[in-house]
């Protein structure tokens, strides 16, 4: 069974990387070795499986050419501490 995203917010973050990282043609191979992360990493977060720290959002949308509050704006923490356990 596949590993569920740890919050909605984990999960549409993943997808505002995941369509930015397309709409700019990259792999996710390419966006880790941009980013300085490693690819499982990267899929990881698109997945929604990553609790990501703020220095690897910065990372992230700066190998995406955007500002990192495009890919935050409008999240919200999730209200069921249970479901957070990534770790950043």
């Amino acid at each position: 069974m596949a590993k569920q995203p740890i919050s909605d917010a984990a999960e549409t973050f993943g997808a505002r990387v995941r369509a930015r990282r397309n709409e700019l043609g990259k792999s996710q191979e390419r966006l880790a070795d941009d980013s300085g992360m490693h690819w499982t990493f990267i899929g990881q977060v698109e997945r929604g499986q990553r609790n990501v720290s703020l220095h690897n959002i910065l990372k992230i949308a700066e190998a995406l050419s955007m500002d990192a509050g495009e890919l935050v704006r409008g999240l919200r923490a999730p209200e069921d501490a249970t479901r957070q356990n990534g770790d950043g």
